[in-house]
């Protein structure tokens, strides 16, 4: 199975027009590969905030549409399964550069998936690293430390797949296929209502969760869980 492990950042997280302005993507057997891209607007105050990446860091550097990496993904994403976090998002930015994700893997869908007694509080990439007691060299707020994070635990989210699916190939088309659909979220995770299931908080104020749908819909994110969970609890 040809896997290729990927990380963005962004002008911000709006999926319909943020743009690139880091990248990290590592293929086992090579190197990782991490660079800064000028995105075609400037970044945010807030997004800055986030990942500390300021428009002098990418004054003089190329758009990605014009770097040798896009021409790489361009050609590896086409066979290769991409797997991110919250990997819907990345595919969505990667499509705002041009390039299209056939096939993918979110590592916060699998982890929510396998989470089936809801013992995890967070699915957060780096909350799930602490949770399974992984010891890494990997610096914070940058897209490569994220993609170390990633790589591993991704290893873990095989390991517990294979329990249930032990031959890795077929357990790795099972993890492809729960990322290729949304699915419900039972319990927040953010917000005021955070740790309260969303049943009972669609009982008891159904007023927010139709001002959560229409917030996620400003940003493009129709398509996430929490929205497909929103559409369902507000049918």
């Amino acid at each position: 199975m040809k896997l290729i492990f990927l990380d963005t950042e962004t002008t911000g997280i709006d999926v319909k027009k943020d743009r690139l302005c880091q990248l990290c993507y590592y293929k086992v057997g090579e190197e990782i590969k991490a660079n800064y891209y000028k995105p075609p607007f400037p970044i945010p105050v807030g997004a800055m905030s986030v990942h500390h990446i300021t428009n002098e860091m990418v004054a003089y550097k190329p758009p990605f549409q014009r770097s040798p990496s896009h021409e790489y993904l361009k050609e590896k994403l086409a066979d290769h399964v991409m797997v991110a976090h919250n990997a819907d998002f990345d595919a969505a930015i990667l499509g705002n550069e041009g390039l299209q994700v056939p096939r993918k893997i979110c590592t916060l869908r699998v982890a929510r998936y396998l989470d089936d007694k809801e013992e995890i509080p967070e699915y957060k990439l780096q909350y799930l690293r602490y949770h399974f007691g992984l010891v890494l060299d990997a610096p914070a707020h940058d897209a490569k430390g994220d993609v170390i994070v990633l790589y591993a635990v991704f290893g873990k989210l095989l390991e517990l797949m294979m329990k249930k699916i032990p031959d890795e190939e077929s357990a790795i088309e099972e993890m492809v296929r729960i990322s290729s659909r949304p699915t419900l979220v039972k319990r927040f995770k953010f917000g005021k209502y955070k740790g309260s299931l969303v049943s009972e908080v669609a009982t008891t104020d159904r007023g927010y969760l139709e001002w959560l749908l229409k917030e996620k819909i400003k940003t493009g994110e129709e398509n996430s869980d929490i929205s497909y969970t929103l559409k369902e609890y507000l049918k």
